[in-house]
């Protein structure tokens, strides 16, 4: 076991180390910098103030200097200075991660709570009216997009309440995050949901058609029982993968419902840097969501052993 987890520590750095390569090359290949646009706004270009400035910046050094600075630093904690508001990269960072955090983790719980019970239903009841309609729940969940899906919750409270609901960053409460959080959570949450929920159908009918589940019948086991702790228990793997995608999806995938519902989290300033091209803070939100996806991952595949005794991970 020891063998296998510093294998796999070692592969997860293995593809941080690339994917930061990637970031920071392909980053540079877009054209323009943020020189170029900041000179474009003020619409005069005087060569030497530009050379100046590319030069505070660092933009003037070669590139793999530039990449040795910044990945350095971010070992370090030290992830620069943002180009546009001169403010630390950090400092900018910091306070809208956990707003994306909690909007992903409610939206997760959301997905879990409300797409496992109605898949177990969905194969319980095969075949059944009952069936047929989560069925028809769940491929709309999938075919509706989630921005789309939260202009339709925006414009129904509008014609019923008068007013958008407004998002607070900084509840003071926790029935006020609840409030605030809940609506985008709901409406990211739903596709996943609706995809957990099938995931679910699939795994158990596939288990409940074994041996053993006709065996605990027979010696009298309750429906919940061979449904819940016979089935379920088996046919858990495949949903718990798709979950783990799905967290690792939504910290960096929420781009949309965050511009969507005004909120000031990850995606959406990301968004905006790459406008920008505030290479600090892309550079640094691009690698903290893949350390998020690549930890996502390995927690995913340590939950495997946990859930089925007969996955071992041997030295």
């Amino acid at each position: 076991m020891f063998a296998y987890l510093v294998r796999r520590l070692f592969l997860m750095l293995v593809t941080l180390f690339g994917i930061s390569v990637v970031i920071f090359f392909l980053l540079r290949i877009v054209p323009g910098n943020i020189v170029d646009i900041l000179f474009a706004a003020a619409g005069y270009v005087d060569p030497a103030d530009k050379a100046n400035l590319e030069k505070e910046l660092g933009i003037d050094q070669p590139l793999v200097v530039q990449y040795w600075h910044w990945i350095s630093g971010f070992l370090r904690g030290d992830f620069g200075y943002s180009y546009v508001s001169e403010k630390p990269a950090l400092q900018e960072i910091l306070p809208r991660i956990p707003i994306t955090a909690r909007l992903a983790g409610l939206a997760l719980l959301f997905s879990a709570s409300i797409g496992i019970p109605l898949g177990v239903i969905s194969a319980v009841k095969q075949g059944t009216r009952l069936d047929y309609a989560l069925r028809v729940v769940s491929l709309s969940g999938l075919s509706l997009p989630s921005f789309w899906l939260g202009l339709l919750v925006l414009t129904a409270s509008v014609a019923m309440f008068g007013q958008m609901p407004l998002f607070n960053p900084n509840p003071q409460s926790f029935g006020e995050a609840v409030a605030t959080y809940c609506i985008p959570a709901m409406v990211v949450g739903f596709r996943s949901s609706a995809l957990t929920m099938r995931i679910t159908r699939s795994s158990m009918l596939e288990v409940l058609r074994q041996d053993y589940i006709r065996t605990a019948r027979a010696k009298g086991a309750s429906d919940a029982a061979v449904n819940y702790q016979h089935a379920l228990k088996n046919a858990i793997l495949p949903v718990i993968t798709v979950i783990g995608i799905e967290a690792a999806f939504l910290i960096g995938g929420l781009i949309v419902t965050e511009t969507v519902f005004n909120i000031p989290g990850v995606a959406r300033f990301l968004v905006e840097a790459i406008r920008w091209r505030d290479y600090p803070i892309v550079q640094n939100l691009v690698m903290l969501i893949a350390v998020v996806v690549v930890s996502a991952n390995f927690i995913v595949d340590m939950l495997y052993a946990v859930f089925d005794p007969r996955i071992r991970y041997t030295d």
